[in-house]
């Protein structure tokens, strides 16, 4: 099966098997959104394990 390709750039494979995926709310609009906030939503979350299944099935793992 291959990857798709869409899924291969929005998630990270840690080297323990954990994924990693971007915060929302950090593309614009950042003049009114303290720099606290803006620090935090710049860390990489991680995927909670119920979209887990899906998404190392779309990754190919």
């Amino acid at each position: 099966m291959k990857t798709d390709r869409g899924a291969a750039k929005r998630f990270k494979v840690t080297g323990t098997g954990k994924i990693r995926r971007r915060q929302a709310f950090r593309s614009h609009l950042l003049e009114k959104k303290s720099s606290v906030r803006t620090r935090r939503l710049a860390r990489d979350a991680e995927l909670s394990s119920a979209d887990a299944k899906q998404v190392k099935r779309l990754l190919g793992l």
